[in-house]
């Protein structure tokens, strides 16, 4: 696994030992961040479920201002910080060691609003449902926000619609898929 573009293209990151962690791969995270292109430089980021870090790290890689990080694996949150000062990318990321829904209600305390929130949660386990109800109504997101839920390519997402959102893109592969989804104006 390695960084695809930016400051920081072509170094190889860590990846979290085990099973628990499946790391996005490289394929799969060049075709996000094709997407994202334009909307990447400058924008403050949100990785939730982060695992390695390899997502943030290539947001920041490209040009991101901030990411932040949340994460509650000790094993992980190693790698993530290994990876953060092996590129060299540490001065602009936050990392928050905790469940990703008690870091959404910490983070709103900010005031911060997140261009780019991205989450790959554990496959089949519908957390992404609890993660996108609480984000519906929180202030960490606008109408010009983009979500972007990587999982399974059997998870139904079909209920979006009632949380006041909308999936404006997918982008489906092999085994999973990447959903883009926004607030509706």
């Amino acid at each position: 696994m390695r960084v695809i573009a930016g400051s920081a293209r072509h170094l190889n990151l860590k990846t979290v030992p085990g099973m628990d962690v499946r790391p996005t791969t490289d394929k799969t995270k060049e075709t996000l961040f094709n997407v994202l292109n334009a909307d990447v430089p400058y924008s403050k980021f949100l990785d939730l479920f982060s695992g390695s870090g390899a997502i943030g790290i290539e947001a920041l890689s490209r040009g991101a201002d901030k990411c932040v990080f949340v994460e509650k694996s000790r094993n992980a949150l190693s790698c993530i910080k290994d990876n953060l000062d092996f590129t060299k990318l540490g001065d602009n990321a936050v990392i928050l060691p905790m469940d990703v829904i008690a870091a959404i209600k910490s983070l709103e305390s900010n005031g911060e609003v997140f261009d780019i929130v991205f989450m790959d949660p554990p496959y089949n386990k519908e957390l992404e449902k609890s993660v996108l109800e609480v984000l519906s109504s929180s202030s960490l997101i606008n109408n010009d926000s983009i979500i972007i839920v990587e999982s399974s390519n059997e998870t139904d997402l079909s209920y979006i619609g009632n949380l006041g959102m909308h999936i404006y893109k997918e982008k489906v592969y092999k085994t999973n898929k990447h959903t883009f989804i926004c607030k509706d104006n």
